[in-house]
């Protein structure tokens, strides 16, 4: 090879160099921990080109959710394949980190759509998750979140608050309520898809699969509430919340004797809340 050959090569062989640098993945961790795996920046950083957003699906988001739930995840991910989990770990992470919001479909009206928000807060249980599903499935482990509280989006005054939930099944391929879905036949909704991982869902609602424990643990009525599981078994709905000053006889507090009360929390936080509409975030004060 001539001189000139070899004059050539240096300079692609320094970029790659400099590139490795940027991209090594033990310094990412180390300063996404320096930063206590803020959400925002990681979000930026994966968006910066392919290789980034590669080493962020395949290692940070996993370890950002190690980071904000270590015990849900441990639970989440034991016995899963190549440590790998249904809907991808980023999915995962904008579960913890993001309510969905709302929109009216055929089982649940609203006058305007609810925008999804960061949340500063969530705490997943699986005692709550267990009030979710119906006695055929109570094998199954899921985490559901307490709701995310909203002013009535209609404005008409009325007292009720919307709640907006979110949760998510462990080995739900191989989960009762799946089995169940699948046997009873139910369709897949047309109109809706998961706001964490983009698969088509099930109605909970359309396929009766709410049991009445649910709306006791949301502080809601029987029938005011909807809720949706998808194929790679995340959950997110909405419920109108019965007002503190409301009488107990105004709800419907019927439940199944072999509910648990036990409880196991996790929580997700993050430092600032803010807006997201139409994919872009911007931040807004707490009330």
């Amino acid at each position: 090879m001539s001189a000139n050959a070899n004059t050539r090569l240096r300079p692609s062989q320094g970029s790659e160099s400099d590139e490795s640098a940027i991209i090594n993945e033990r310094v990412l961790v180390l300063i996404f921990e320096s930063i206590k795996w803020d959400i925002h920046t990681l979000c930026s950083t994966s968006s910066v080109n392919r290789k980034l957003r590669a080493i962020a699906n395949r290692l940070l988001w996993r370890e950002l959710c190690v980071h904000r739930a270590p015990r849900m995840v441990s639970t989440l991910a034991n016995g899963s394949t190549n440590n790998r989990i249904g809907g991808g770990w980023h999915a995962l992470a904008k579960l913890l980190f993001f309510c969905c919001g709302s929109e009216s479909t055929r089982n649940f009206k609203l006058s305007r759509d609810l925008p999804g928000h960061f949340v500063k807060a969530s705490r997943f249980s699986k005692t709550s998750g267990r009030s979710f599903l119906s006695k055929k499935c109570r094998g199954d482990l899921l985490y559901v979140s307490d709701p995310c509280e909203h002013p009535n989006p209609s404005g008409s005054g009325k007292e009720d608050d919307l709640g907006v939930y979110r949760g998510v099944f462990k080995g739900f391929l191989k989960s009762r309520t799946r089995a169940c879905l699948i046997g009873r036949q139910v369709e897949l909704e047309e109109k809706v898809r998961c706001p964490y991982c983009g698969a088509p869902v099930w109605s909970m609602t359309s396929a009766r699969l709410v049991p009445k424990s649910a709306a006791r643990r949301l502080g809601s009525h029987h029938g005011g509430l909807e809720y949706f599981v998808c194929v790679n078994g995340h959950l997110h709905g909405t419920c109108w919340l019965v007002p503190l000053s409301s009488d107990e006889d105004d709800l419907d507090l019927d439940v199944d004797d072999d509910v648990d009360d036990d409880d196991e929390d996790e929580t997700g936080a993050h430092e600032v809340d803010h807006m997201v509409v139409n994919g872009s975030a911007s931040s807004r004060e707490e009330n």
